[in-house]
């Protein structure tokens, strides 16, 4: 069965001639005694996939006695360490240890929400879900929903209901339809239904949806998101702006959002790191070049250039090569 957080068109792919064992003793020999032999952990796991990484995972445990999330994060530190946790932490753990730490403490870091809950498919949330109640024994949905209100709060809820049909196949007397019944919600009328909204963006497929932006674009003379950001306001807007963004084309949606953690006031490498990680596997080819085509340089160049030493090193490699 094919994982659902695998694409065509990730950075890092399985390794041949993968040995479980033998990548395990090599990280058992590198993280003992005294100091760290940094270069063979970047190898070994930025050069093995997730699947491969937890067969490590396995035989380091057996060989050990200790967790290798626990010995890397005994043996490194900072967002070295982090990175190197991430890409041994199973992708819907991962997930759900992200939304996790978006919700918990003083204040909801909705950008990680809506980063998170508008990109993935109904699969991945599903599966993220189910993780979610194992680690922490909650309901992932509530978590969220105590933490959010209004008409963001019903978004998330719907979104993380999970019910988005994820058939690539799009009709376009769907697509006629719903882009009238999205024009009358909105542009056409005095005030905006977000019922309309949210049920469309959040049930559709994005096929279909990209179909009806179309057909709405004609209909009303506007892109869908201009009439978003026109109608909306807050983080229900960014969270509706970022469904719309995904819709349209995913990979310039991350890559934007890889630009704004490297280029806005102080590196946000929270953001950097899970971006990297989450999308080795599936597309980050595409984000690179997408990065390359909007912001005129490499996602390469633009991650060397503003971090450093064995973190940089880990990410670079993440990335796979300059564009």
């Amino acid at each position: 069965m094919t994982s659902v957080w695998i694409g065509s068109r990730g950075t890092i792919k399985d390794s041949a001639g993968f040995n479980a064992s033998k990548d395990a003793e090599a990280l058992k020999k590198a993280m003992e005694g005294l100091g760290t032999d940094e270069t063979t952990v970047i190898e070994i796991l930025t050069g093995r996939s997730n699947a491969q990484r937890q067969l490590i995972a396995a035989e380091y445990k057996s060989y050990t006695g200790k967790d290798l999330k626990d010995a890397l994060q005994e043996d490194t530190s900072g967002d070295f360490g982090r990175a190197l946790v991430a890409l041994v932490t199973p992708p819907a753990e991962f997930e759900a240890e992200q939304i996790n730490r978006a919700v918990r403490g003083i204040g909801t870091n909705e950008a990680t929400l809506i980063e998170i809950v508008a990109s993935r498919t109904s699969k991945q949330i599903r599966e993220t879900a189910q993780v979610y109640y194992t680690i922490y024994r909650k309901i992932m949905s509530e978590d969220v929903g105590w933490d959010t209100s209004g008409d963001t709060k019903r978004t998330f809820l719907a979104l993380l209901d999970a019910k988005r049909d994820d058939n690539p196949q799009a009709h376009e007397d769907v697509a006629k339809r719903d882009a009238q019944l999205l024009y009358s919600a909105g542009e056409k009328r005095l005030g905006t239904d977000e019922t309309k909204f949210i049920e469309i963006l959040s049930t559709s497929s994005f096929a279909q949806l990209k179909l009806t932006f179309q057909e709405y674009q004609k209909l009303s003379g506007h892109r869908m998101e201009d009439s978003v950001l026109n109608e909306t306001s807050g983080d229900f807007s960014q969270l509706l702006l970022a469904v719309v963004k995904c819709v349209n084309n995913m990979p310039a949606f991350f890559a934007e959002k890889l630009n704004k953690s490297i280029k806005g006031p102080g590196t946000d490498e929270a953001t950097l790191t899970r971006i990297l990680v989450s999308r080795s596997e599936i597309d980050l080819l595409d984000i690179r070049q997408e990065y390359k085509n909007l912001f005129g340089e490499s996602l390469y160049s633009a991650i060397s250039s503003d971090t450093s030493g064995d973190y940089r090193r880990t990410l670079l490699k993440i990335c796979g090569g300059d564009d």
